[in-house]
């Protein structure tokens, strides 16, 4: 791979609420390739629950700026017009593929491109949703967002379904099991 690397990048993108997280779980569990989940970094607040450096690096805003400037991030933006920023660090995707990882990367459409641009090879799924009602229905299933955040978030979803046609592969996650199959499918056709 790229960089001199011996391992796979793996992209995983969709829109907030397909269930990306739960079925990378899934996916982890019964791999058979050494999968390792890359931590982005983010700006904005922990979630209840969450905790630096296993769900996200919780930075401040100068901090994250600093880093950025530095050139730190692979890839990095501001995310739903709110302010906050998420990225990849660097130092969590090379040292990792230069030690025969399989580093997957859950990040959102605008990402996974930049991503795409200096890992040409890497692995990229798009999860999709079977209609944007069943992902609204999700969305509000969870209770964490407003009547106008959910908006956003949909609206946020029409835009990046318009790009599943960058990605190598698109699952359609209607049914987790054969979602978190196919997935696993698409890992073993690229296996070594």
């Amino acid at each position: 791979m790229e960089n001199g690397s011996r391992g796979k990048l793996v992209i995983v993108s969709g829109p907030s609420g397909v269930g990306k997280s739960t079925i990378l779980r899934r996916v982890f569990e019964k791999a058979s390739v050494p999968l390792v989940a890359s931590v982005s970094a983010t700006t904005r607040s922990p979630r209840p629950g969450e905790v630096d450096g296993v769900d996200y690096h919780f930075l401040s805003p100068e901090a994250f700026e600093a880093r950025r400037r530095r050139g730190d991030f692979i890839e990095c933006f501001q995310v739903f017009g709110e302010g906050t920023w998420y990225g990849t660090l660097r130092e969590e995707v090379n040292p990792k593929l230069e030690n025969d990882q399989w580093v997957v990367l859950e990040i959102d459409v605008k990402g996974a491109l930049a991503v795409l641009r200096e890992y040409p090879d890497a692995i990229s799924i798009f999860l999709r949703p079977s209609s944007l009602e069943v992902l609204e229905q999700r969305l509000r299933g969870r209770g964490t967002e407003s009547e106008e955040a959910l908006k956003r978030r949909l609206d946020q979803a029409r835009a990046e379904l318009a790009h599943a046609d960058h990605y190598q592969h698109q699952v359609i996650n209607d049914d987790l099991e054969v979602a978190v199959q196919k997935i696993l499918d698409i890992l073993g056709q690229n296996g070594e």
